[in-house]
């Protein structure tokens, strides 16, 4: 190990130590002032411990790499529980940083799961489990991309690196697992909420310990973080809300937003604002004041916002107004000062909520040397040379609709945005609007921009689209007005498991009295949906696709042609069964009727489209040709199998006797897997639907054997 130093016209004498050649490639001055960002050789440069020294002294941070190509890891490799940080110093934590931070880098960089986010708040992480006493204290998160750098210091290090291998995780962020998380963590905004809830039970039972929230820019989007923030000023409840901002501003539109500054006159005043001296003299002048009268509390309440707003930066005072003590900004990637901050933070018994702002970078990617394993080919994907997602068709499509016709507007809400919307985005930038997570806003606006005579097509997860659903109901399906809802990761969703699933789209879409649902059963039938929804405009209407690649291409055409409402199709035919698939699972029927037909019974496959208005026709004469209907769909129990049954029990036809069954998703959460271990325990694979068929007909033996 060799040292280096250097000498810079700033003024500046550092020195850094080598410790391989894998280092970040980042500088940060944030304690001194001249350019908060300079590069140098690649080398990342942070604050020495001493960083109240006169001198300014920088020392380089890297991590060595063993002769196996893992990344040496000797501090992080001694912690099992957040309690083996309290005895570490400020080198050493440091330290544990970079180990922490360049193992994700190494995670990252061999599997598909998004840690950046959690790049951002190692530092953050290291800092709270080294003030507070989890689990006796609080700590929840908002969104579980923040929370590996937690996972990795309470005892799941080893499922984080199971990403290496694999996309399946059975560890997620929820009470039910681990100790140190007494809540999940979802789609982001509920740990206020939660924490506020908990931080009153604990003052009820006369308890103790603390309770901090970890919020995060997206989380700012949501309206019920607001409603939480504002009842938390209400009641006056002790907790901690710790905002992350990794994306330096509270702006909508980042591109035009300044940045927070980070500079020494901001982390003074953070620590004098969080200081328990500052704090008791600020509630003493509030009562000397009062005591006093004559308006003089008002008058020194109007200074202290003012003065507060005048150092604070944008948006600060916002918090304040809502009842939240403002500390803030602080460097979320130095450890002393975020332990300095938190430590006087947490140590007033009766301090209210407080709001601790955090700035933080999401490019913190440590380069690591790569496995010189060769890459094994994956022969289900040999041949495949178009990849493409229904979501670009979809997209494709909608551009298309959007050149005929001026009206065509895209609003899209959720946690983050598919790169394929970029295309409508950047053909139509004065069309589309990205919301954030803002759901119910999202619907709202949209019923607003369907009011104003254009044609909004209203893009949103299944999985988000559940905190719009009072929006839904009120501001659009009781009114009728067209708004087109495009419901993308319909479905099962793989290794983001039941926080992303898209379960119950079906059931709370098709209850409405004036919605159409349908469902595209390829990609072909997606692109004439987009048509259908542009062509109706006196009720609303939805439509659902999975999420994943389509693994066999068709003639996708460019422009859709308008279906028939309620009208479904018949894709093959046979007289022992019928098989009336919804959405993607009629792929999954015609593979169940290839696997019929090698055993000699006679299949009917047939494409619903739709679940509301449902083709009656096309189920009656199902029910007449056939002596057993078994209806398939990827959603929750309540959805399409559920309208079909109401038919057929009003109609009579399960009197005649007609043989019915319903292949849903089972009324449980389906946790994390691949897609195909998914469908298999869901049993919605082909071989589970040609099961099912084979079982109707007394043929069980077949029916085992196929599941074997």
């Amino acid at each position: 190990m060799g040292t280096a130093s250097f000498d810079h016209h700033f003024g500046i004498s550092a020195r850094v130590s080598e410790i391989s050649k894998n280092l970040s490639p980042k500088l940060d001055f944030s304690s001194v002032k001249f350019p908060s960002r300079v590069e140098y050789c690649g080398l990342y440069l942070s604050p020495s411990s001493a960083v109240c020294s006169s001198s300014k002294e920088w020392r380089g941070q890297a991590n060595a790499v063993d002769e196996s190509g893992e990344v040496a890891t000797p501090i992080l490799d001694t912690i099992e529980s957040p309690k083996h940080l309290k005895n570490l110093s400020s080198k050493e934590l440091k330290q544990l940083a970079v180990e922490m931070r360049s193992e994700l880098s190494t995670v990252m960089s061999k599997s598909k799961k998004a840690f950046k986010a959690s790049l951002a708040v190692v530092e953050l992480t290291v800092a709270i489990h080294y003030v507070f006493r989890s689990p006796v204290d609080k700590i929840l998160w908002d969104v579980e991309e923040h929370t590996y750098p937690h996972k990795l210091i309470t005892g799941r290090r080893s499922l984080v690196k199971m990403h290496r291998q694999t996309t399946e995780l059975s560890d997620s962020t929820r009470r039910s697992v681990s100790i140190y998380d007494p809540i999940g963590a979802g789609h982001g905004c509920n740990s206020i909420s939660a924490g506020l809830g908990m931080a009153v039970a604990r003052d009820i039972k006369g308890q103790r310990e603390r309770v901090v929230a970890v919020i995060s820019n997206e989380t700012t989007m949501a309206g019920q973080v607001y409603e939480a923030m504002g009842n938390a000023g209400y009641l006056d409840s002790n907790m901690i809300v710790i905002l992350n901002d990794s994306r330096n501003s509270l702006h909508p539109k980042l591109e035009e937003a300044p940045e927070t500054p980070i500079n020494p006159l901001s982390t003074t005043l953070s620590k004098i604002q969080s200081s328990i001296f500052f704090r008791r003299f600020r509630e003493l002048a509030k009562v000397l004041t009062k005591r006093i009268g004559r308006g003089m509390h008002e008058w020194a309440a109007k200074v202290d916002e003012y003065a507060r707003g005048l150092l604070g930066p944008p948006g600060s005072t916002l918090f304040e107004e809502l009842g939240l003590y403002y500390i803030g900004p602080v460097d979320g990637h130095n450890i002393e000062d975020l332990i300095c901050v938190l430590k006087e933070v947490s140590s007033l018994d009766s301090s209210g909520p407080v709001l601790v702002h955090v700035i933080t970078r999401e490019d913190q990617v440590v380069e690591v040397e790569r496995d010189q394993t060769p890459e094994v080919s994956n022969p289900l994907q040999e041949g495949i040379v178009d990849r493409r997602t229904l979501t670009d068709f979809f997209v494709e499509a909608l551009v298309s609709e959007a050149e005929r016709d001026d009206t065509v507007v895209a609003v899209h809400a959720g946690m983050g945005m598919e790169a394929s919307l970029e295309l409508f985005k950047n053909s139509f930038p004065d069309r589309f609007f990205d919301v954030g997570m803002a759901e119910q806003h999202a619907v709202t606006f949209s019923a607003g921009l369907s009011c104003g005579g254009l044609k909004p097509f209203c893009i949103i997860p299944s999985t988000f689209l559940q905190r719009a659903y009072d929006q839904v109901v009120h501001d659009v399906d009781r009114q009728k007005i067209p708004v087109r809802f495009v419901i993308s990761s319909a479905g099962l969703v793989g290794s983001n498991g039941p926080t992303h699933c898209g379960a119950f789209d079906i059931t709370f879409m098709s209850c409405l009295p004036n919605m159409v649902v349908m469902a595209p059963s390829d990609e072909v039938e997606l692109v004439h949906m987009v048509a259908t929804a542009a062509q109706i405009d006196d009720r609303p209407v939805c439509f659902r696709y999975p999420r994943g690649a389509v693994s066999r291409i068709s003639n996708a055409l460019r422009y859709g042609v308008p279906i028939e409402l309620g009208k479904g199709r018949v894709l093959v035919e046979g007289k022992d069964i019928a098989l009336l698939g919804y959405g993607s699972m009629v792929q999954n029927c015609l593979r169940a009727q290839s696997l019929l037909s090698k055993l000699g019974v006679e299949v009917t496959v047939a494409d619903a489209r739709f679940c509301k208005p449902l083709d009656i026709k096309l189920v009656r004469e199902l029910c007449k040709n056939h002596s057993f209907l078994i209806t398939i769909e990827e959603g929750s129990i309540g959805g399409f199998g559920s309208h079909v049954a109401q038919f057929l029990s009003l109609d009579g036809q399960l009197d005649a006797g007609i043989k019915w069954r319903p292949i849903t998703l089972p009324d449980a959460y389906i946790e994390r897997a691949s897609p195909q271990v998914q469908l298999a325990q869901a049993g919605l694979s082909g071989n589970h639907i040609a099961a099912t068929a084979l079982s109707l007909l007394g043929r069980t033996r077949e029916a085992l054997l196929l599941m074997c």
